[in-house]
């Protein structure tokens, strides 16, 4: 750190992403991309959008709120549109928690939660997860706190039942609650249903995985017309122009193309069946994964040393140093080729070891 840094920051741990090299060609199933390129009508609308890149963005995003409003049933009046749905979560944070109304969140979550928390000067609770991984319902209703669970969860890839979620955000009805849907396209069923009965309900969800747009950074709060307002608060308070056009456009493109999304949504639920029976042949142990990832660990081999070892082989997978889950990877659910390249990669190497 430079000597001008503000302090209110000297103690701030960053987030860290997953890896994105580019010093070689790796089999990448580390950050939970889509491994299928964004859909044609997506880029033929960037394509056409960037002849006006001279003006400034939609501020509103119009065209891309009136489709997905008309998509959920709801009212443009729900909906706010940000970079990413990671910058929906901070705006969460910034609008909704402070030392009166502190955070609390798994012990076992997004790595980005416990960072925004400290960035925006929260206090915050991490509850840790059952035994089995599993969200701990009970520890959330009534709590009294601003609560953030994304659902399904990450790294765990584990789903709540939505009549779950309804518990959790009826028994707080003086706070907010937000949940985090990043991966409710691959199994999980979403909150939105429940915006108009829960005027203290907060959905966020993102285009970077079901409909692979990670790079274009798309992502959405969905909520009361008064949880709105706060974010918009908050959003025209720090950057007013946050999705630009192509990204306005690409998206406009991804959801009009409605049956190219459902194509690769279930391939890719397909080819996590498909690897999780395979790990297992190998016997490794899994989560029950709702997500386009699965969370594996095998009794014998440390999750670290698998990890580096499929790195050196040119195959990326995530690892995590926590305590309980250092013995897990989190493995990206990729093309059947990629996952046949990562599971022939994975039996050499405990060849090698067992």
């Amino acid at each position: 750190m430079s000597r001008f840094f503000s302090d209110k920051y000297d103690k701030l741990t960053p987030y860290t992403p997953g890896e994105q090299p580019r010093d070689r060609q790796f089999v990448k199933l580390n950050t939970n991309e889509s491994p299928y390129q964004p859909s044609p009508k997506a880029r033929e609308y960037a394509s056409k959008a960037a002849e006006n890149l001279q003006l400034y963005c939609d501020i509103g995003c119009i065209a891309l709120t009136a489709r997905l409003a008309e998509m959920y049933g709801i009212s443009a009046e729900n909906i706010l549109f940000t970079n990413g749905s990671d910058e929906a979560l901070n705006f969460a944070f910034m609008a909704f928690c402070d030392a009166s109304h502190p955070a609390v969140f798994p012990d076992i979550t997004y790595g980005f939660y416990p960072v925004f928390a400290d960035l925006n000067g929260v206090p915050y609770e991490e509850l840790p997860l059952n035994d089995d991984f599993t969200v701990d319902v009970d520890a959330y209703c009534g709590v009294g706190k601003t609560v953030f669970l994304a659902n399904p969860n990450a790294p765990t890839g584990i789903a709540l039942p939505l009549s779950d979620v309804e518990r959790i955000v009826g028994s707080n009805p003086d706070s907010v609650v937000v949940i985090d849907e990043a991966y409710v396209d691959f199994g999980a069923e979403s909150a939105v249903s429940l915006i108009d009965k829960y005027p203290n309900l907060l959905v966020t969800q993102t285009f970077s995985k079901s409909r692979s747009l990670a790079g274009a950074r798309l992502g959405m709060a969905i909520g009361d017309e008064s949880l709105i307002r706060d974010l918009n608060t908050v959003k025209f308070s720090t950057n007013p122009y946050n999705v630009n056009t192509l990204t306005q456009a690409a998206g406009l493109g991804a959801l009009e193309d409605d049956a190219y999304f459902r194509q690769n949504r279930a391939e890719i639920i397909r080819n996590r069946a498909y690897l999780t029976s395979e790990l297992k042949k190998c016997g490794f142990i899994t989560t029950d994964s709702s997500t386009n990832f699965v969370f594996a660990k095998h009794p014998d081999l440390d999750g670290e040393r698998l990890y580096l070892a499929l790195k050196e082989r040119g195959v990326l997978i995530r690892h995590f140093t926590l305590d309980r889950i250092r013995d897990f990877n989190r493995i990206t659910v990729g093309t059947r080729d990629q996952l046949d390249i990562l599971l022939r990669n994975i039996k050499e190497i405990l060849g090698g070891c067992l």
